[in-house]
């Protein structure tokens, strides 16, 4: 069976962002920085878009295309993973609402998700590392939330495609030096470097099972031309 062909269109200027999703996906990834522009080719199996310290409704020349070219792909049935900064990019892209929420969200934190088949394997509430101050906060009309907690939705599936707000692909070293670099009281980020131990990265690894649910997915879908079945449901063929 040949790996399947993923886009992981960057939108960070964290180096570890590619390092990390390298390391989660089996796949063969096209990498592009989405800063620079987006494919001009829709040849992929699925697609992949990260978190960025960027707001989806900024006015940066860089945005529009991408939310664009996701909309485009979820048109064309290619399944796409978006990751914080992604998943609110999937939810502009698909006629959703994303906005400031006022506060911020950072540390481990639980989670609930629901029987989805990017959660298969992971139970509910699941310990997630988060970092965000925006959130979706109305769902595309086709969406069905499948993820949330205190601070709202935390993941939805359209189809093949799915956002999780969280960041499943951090390692502690990644969880470290973005909770450093936080515009945040020094009380609070020492209380989130405090809580980045082995215990909590062993619980969160538990959600990483969903890359390999979602690879599945594209695999799924590339060979069947159908739809990620539903833990007990049959794929279509």
């Amino acid at each position: 069976m040949t790996r399947p062909r993923i886009a992981l269109l960057d939108p960070s200027t964290n180096s570890d962002t590619r390092r990390n999703f390298r390391r989660e996906l089996d796949a063969d990834l096209a990498e592009f920085a989405a800063r620079d522009g987006v494919p001009d080719t829709f040849a992929f199996d699925g697609a992949v878009v990260p978190g960025s310290r960027a707001s989806v409704y900024w006015d940066e020349p860089w945005i529009d295309p991408l939310v664009e070219w996701v909309g485009t792909a979820v048109e064309r049935d290619i399944p796409v993973l978006g990751v914080c900064f992604g998943h609110q990019v999937l939810a502009a892209a698909l006629g959703g609402t994303v906005e400031d929420m006022g506060s911020y969200e950072i540390g481990y934190r639980d989670v609930e998700v629901d029987d989805d088949p990017l959660f298969a394997g992971v139970e509910s509430p699941a310990t997630v590392f988060t970092t965000h101050s925006d959130t979706v906060t109305e769902l595309p009309s086709e969406a069905e939330q499948i993820a949330e907690n205190d601070y709202g939705v935390h993941g939805f599936r359209v189809g093949n495609a799915v956002g999780v707000q969280f960041h499943p692909e951090y390692d502690p070293a990644t969880a470290r030096e973005v909770a450093s670099g936080k515009d945040l009281p020094d009380e609070r980020i020492d209380r989130v470097l405090d809580g980045i131990t082995e215990t909590n990265y062993a619980a969160a690894c538990e959600a990483k099972t969903l890359f390999a649910n979602f690879t599945e997915s594209v695999r799924e879908v590339r060979d069947g031309g159908g739809t990620a079945a539903r833990p007990g449901e049959a794929a279509d063929d």
